[in-house]
């Protein structure tokens, strides 16, 4: 189920009426069953693999508990059956491909076998979160959860479920086994969050798609120069309001409920570095393999060069984590490269603080490298991306004529450009006063006759510039 859709709009609110209505006790059988509802309305079938995964890891944890000598195979069956499922659906068709490839390279006549699957919607997310759970009770970071309910609502939680963030059991479990009362201060701050998220997701990531970035990317061919730079930067701008969107949704959904789920995402585009970048982006994924992959490795304590070292494998796991594409290993893997730079270039140079002009110029050229790196991302094909690479920069020796036929290329009217201009000022002034202590907390402390038309305001321009054409689904769905 969409959050930008009919159908989620009058499921929610049902849910939260509910929530509220029912006596503690039953509010986890009706949390379980909503949320199994909302991720079996794309395919029902589907529901058995997060049952799947969810009584593995529950059984495999309690089975450690309780037979010690045996905790350390029940972990790694668990964690076997869960990998399984997720290498299965998601990397089997990539690795067997990519084996005939290699094959004929050497002219090895043989072809791997390829079937017909199709990805089950967040299934990486909540794998994910199946594994953090099980490694946390193997190392005895916390105890097992022995309700299978609310472990099950644990795993499924749906504000969450199709898109993360991915939360830690010991964050997540005890909010769940608390009674929540009704406050309007959760209330009214989760319908802000809401609409924020609603806001950079129906408003700008997909009128950013719709206008710029897919017309492009699905026909490089008709375009060259300054058009896929702004195609290229828009699809920056896209993604972090698409996906940002999505777990502004979510935190939303969770606090109106007494849930606060983890902030995902923090101004990412005002990072002055790739390392700082990947601090403020995709925040649960990021401390995720920090926590699961990097440490384990050895981190920061084997010298520089085993650093380095770890901090490519971790990325590029990352990029893999993405998709079962060469062009998200690529991504992941020069994401990695250029922390690598970073790490090393300040080893020998330490940063100062050389001002605000200084700081700011950082942060357009780190916007500049992430964006460069988003075309593999982005790209359909490994050759997509490289068209896009070679292309970019022809005619740039003209610049006045490079900018103006870039403008010509994807002018989407003046009306339209105008708009979008407003919205992208807004998403820079949230992100800014988020620098400061928060957006939404900031507009809340304004006196009412101030705040009530900046709400009123912030409704009709949402429902103004909503896209009339069909719901654009969540680019992070296909992970």
């Amino acid at each position: 189920m969409l959050f930008n859709s009919i159908k989620f709009m009058v499921f929610f609110p049902c849910v939260f009426l509910l929530y509220y209505a029912l006596p503690f006790r039953f509010r986890k059988y009706m949390l379980l069953a909503a949320s199994y509802y909302f991720y079996m309305c794309w395919k029902p079938e589907f529901i058995l693999l997060i049952l799947f995964s969810t009584v593995a890891a529950y059984l495999c944890a309690l089975g450690g508990e309780r037979w010690p000598r045996w905790k350390k195979g029940l972990v790694a069956v668990s964690l076997a059956l869960n990998l399984g499922v997720l290498f299965f659906f998601k990397y089997f068709n990539f690795f067997s491909e990519s084996f005939t490839a290699l094959c004929r390279s050497v002219s090895i006549p043989f072809s791997a076998p390829v079937l017909a699957i199709v990805l089950p919607v967040g299934i990486s997310f909540y794998t994910f979160q199946t594994l953090s759970y099980t490694l946390d009770v193997y190392r005895g970071d916390m105890e097992p959860e022995r309700d299978l309910v609310t472990f099950a609502l644990f795993v499924s939680f749906f504000p969450q479920l199709v898109a993360g963030p991915i939360e830690k059991a010991s964050a997540l479990l005890p909010q769940l086994k608390t009674e929540h009362s009704f406050t309007y201060e959760n209330a009214a701050g989760g319908l802000k969050l809401m609409g924020w998220g609603f806001f950079k997701k129906m408003v700008l990531a997909d009128q950013l798609a719709l206008l710029l970035v897919d017309p492009v990317y699905n026909d490089l061919g008709s375009y060259e120069g300054g058009a896929l730079v702004l195609a290229t930067c828009a699809f920056a701008v896209q993604i972090y309001c698409d996906f940002g969107g999505y777990s502004d949704i979510a935190r939303g959904c969770a606090r109106m409920m007494g849930v606060e789920l983890m902030v995902n995402f923090r101004a990412p585009y005002f990072a002055a570095s790739v390392t700082e970048f990947w601090r403020r982006w995709h925040i649960s994924l990021t401390s995720w393999f920090r926590e699961y992959v990097y440490i384990p490795l050895g981190g920061n304590r084997k010298g520089a060069a085993k650093k380095c070292l770890f901090v490519l494998i971790t990325f590029t796991l990352s990029g893999l984590w993405h998709g079962a594409a060469w062009t998200f290993v690529l991504w992941g893997l020069f994401h990695a490269l250029v922390m690598d730079l970073e790490f090393l270039w300040h080893r020998r140079r330490p940063r100062k603080d050389r001002g605000p002009a200084v700081h700011v110029l950082r942060c357009v050229v780190t916007f500049g490298v992430v964006s460069l790196l988003w075309i593999f991302f982005r790209a359909n094909t490994m050759g997509d991306a490289l068209y896009v690479l070679r292309h970019m920069t022809w005619g740039i020796g003209d610049p006045v004529r490079y900018v103006v036929r870039a403008l010509t290329d994807m002018s989407p009217g003046l009306i339209l450009a105008g708009c979008l201009a407003l919205s992208l000022l807004l998403l820079f002034l949230y992100d800014l006063a988020d620098e400061r202590g928060g957006a939404i907390a900031l507009v809340s402390g304004w006196p009412v006759w101030v705040r009530w038309p900046v709400y009123v305001a912030f409704v009709v321009l949402l429902v103004l510039l909503v896209p009339k054409e069909a719901s654009v689904p969540f680019i992070y769905f296909q992970f």
